[in-house]
């Protein structure tokens, strides 16, 4: 199933962040599609700070794989940038697979795992819209739902 959303603003992306965080368990996986520039990692952020974390997530880019534990947030959460990945196979040493039992997983660029992207992922699409006279660039949310994800989003 999928439903659409428009986000004005950043304001409104980081708002719908925290939404999603209250929505979240262990062993969820989100995968943010969309350009550079999109804003993955502000719904990111928005996502992280509902959970408690108290300075700006950076994005992971570099890292690849930024965590994040409790008491830093209310749940274990992998923060992952995928950008830099070449070939699905480079993802394999990350560890992806045995960490996200035990944490949120947040993937950023998930098309570089290729077929190795779960089935029950959360998947959210990011589109700059273009603007209107005098306004800004708003997103518009694409969310594809799994089956587990579709009674739960209708609370986002």
């Amino acid at each position: 199933m999928d439903t659409d959303l428009f986000l004005p603003d950043e304001a409104a992306t980081l708002a719908l962040g925290a939404r999603i965080a209250d929505l979240l368990e262990p062993g969820d996986a989100i995968a943010l599609f969309g350009d550079l520039g999109a804003g993955k990692t502000t719904l990111t952020r928005g996502i992280l700070s509902a959970l408690g974390l108290s300075e700006e997530a950076p994005s992971p880019t570099f890292a690849i794989v930024q965590p994040y534990e409790p008491p830093e947030t209310r749940l274990p959460v992998w923060h992952v940038d995928l950008y830099r990945i070449e070939k699905p196979e480079e993802t394999l040493e990350l560890g992806l697979e045995d960490a996200r039992r035990d944490c949120v997983m947040i993937v950023e660029w998930p098309e570089r795992l290729g077929e190795a992207l779960w089935n029950d992922v959360l998947r959210l699409e990011l589109c700059i819209e273009v603007p209107g006279e005098g306004r800004s660039a708003a997103r518009r949310l694409t969310a594809t739902l799994p089956p587990a994800w579709e009674a739960r989003w209708r609370q986002a």
